[in-house]
């Protein structure tokens, strides 16, 4: 391809952020080959009749998932946004069915079954809401008869509500930590950010005091003394995250070595929320490293390009999608280190999972859609007419 190259791909080439594409690619090969390391042990544990039952799984996702990343990366700034307000109204009505019809596991309704199809749709709900919430706080800079700010707490209010009736405490926490920092750029005044940060604190509080099971991880998290249980009891998330920590010691820098890993034989979520464990046994201290590098790298890559550019819903989207992307992953690994009480949460691009694995690239399509270099608007001065010197003359005959 040449610059002179016209095409919808050539344009693209040459506009896209070919960084993020890289860093894209990385995670998400990373975890096809790491769902070889981890996903066979969890298939042959729970008498599955194809020990390679998860990786052929994750392959389709693969597959499906890079259409939805460089076919959303391909739009404009204007197709993100209604791309993103149909994904936020279907994710709406999915999360509504969910907890009217939705399957309930250890006492959570966080999946529907739709055409055959297992979906999670708050995975899908947040980086649609982000944008959205983008627009509708950059909407009221330039029309400010409209209430932007007003409609984005309010679909804000009605989001955390629905996750926190699933429950769904830590993808509340993370949409909010989102919502906050996109409410943050959009230059809200001091006492609005105290407050939502109060209401914050006070959220926290509320479940730690009234759900049960947030009650118990904390306390357990707290109390590692006694392996995650201040009763002494060891406990199935309190025996993973210790399991998860002693992975790293038994890796050291280097790993063990692919598919030598013993930790994995013993979690039960080592291919969803705990494969960041496997990569520490197998793999090393290092290869951690690495992968946390790719994630700081997006998110410094993002807000580096949201600094420099001069619209306001591009800036405040890039800061939210990168803050839903490096939450994510920090409070992912921050649980397998034992630096967090246990929370279900997956690392975005390699954790085993559908929903995760198509949102997450979404999200990234949108970030890298949003992030494509663009001819900056010229301002010409108004026309100078001037008279050729044979019109003057005929004039003045």
């Amino acid at each position: 391809m040449n610059r002179t190259d016209r095409s919808i791909f050539a344009s693209w080439w040459w506009t896209v952020d070919r960084t993020l594409i890289a860093a894209a690619m990385a995670l998400l090969v990373g975890g096809l080959v790491l769902s070889f390391a981890a996903s066979p042990a969890v298939a042959e544990r729970i008498g599955a009749s194809d020990s390679f039952y998860f990786i052929k799984r994750h392959a389709v996702f693969f597959m499906m998932a890079l259409p939805v990343l460089f076919g959303v990366s391909l739009l404009s700034p204007r197709d993100i946004r209604r791309l993103s307000l149909l994904v936020f109204l279907g994710s709406l009505v999915l999360l509504v069915a969910v907890l009217l019809f939705g399957q309930e596991v250890k006492g959570a309704r966080r999946w529907i079954t739709v055409f055959g199809f297992s979906i999670q749709p708050s995975e899908f709900v947040k980086p649609a809401f982000i944008v959205v919430t983008a627009w509708l706080f950059a909407s009221r800079e330039r029309r400010p008869e409209m209430p932007g700010n007003i409609l984005a707490i309010a679909s804000f209010g009605l989001v955390v509500a629905l996750l926190i009736l699933q429950p769904d405490i830590g993808q509340t926490i993370l949409t909010s930590a989102a919502w906050g920092a996109v409410f943050f750029v959009a230059g809200m005044s001091l006492w609005w950010i105290v407050g939502f940060g109060g209401l914050g604190v006070a959220g926290v509080w509320a479940a730690y005091t009234f759900v049960p099971h947030v009650h118990a991880r904390i306390n357990r998290f707290l109390d590692k003394a006694n392996g995650g249980n201040h009763k002494g009891a060891m406990t199935a998330d309190g025996y993973q995250a210790q399991q998860a920590h002693d992975s790293f010691l038994n890796g050291g820098w280097f790993g063990r070595g692919p598919g030598e890993g013993t930790v994995k034989r013993m979690l039960p979520d080592s291919h969803t929320d705990y494969v960041f464990a496997v990569i520490g046994e197998e793999f090393g201290l290092i290869m951690c490293g690495v992968v946390a590098g790719i994630f700081a790298w997006i998110v410094f890559r993002g807000l580096s390009h949201a600094a420099r550019e001069e619209d306001s819903f591009i800036r405040y989207a890039i800061v939210g999608l990168v803050v839903l992307i490096g939450v994510q992953s920090g409070i992912n690994m921050a649980v397998n280190l034992q630096l967090m009480p246990a929370k279900g949460m997956t690392l975005p691009f390699i954790s085993y999972g559908g929903s995760s694995l198509l949102a997450v690239a979404f999200e990234m399509g949108a970030l890298m859609a949003l992030t494509r270099r663009r001819p900056q608007a010229t301002r010409f001065a108004p026309p100078i007419h001037i008279e050729r010197h044979e019109d003057a003359a005929a004039q003045a005959a």
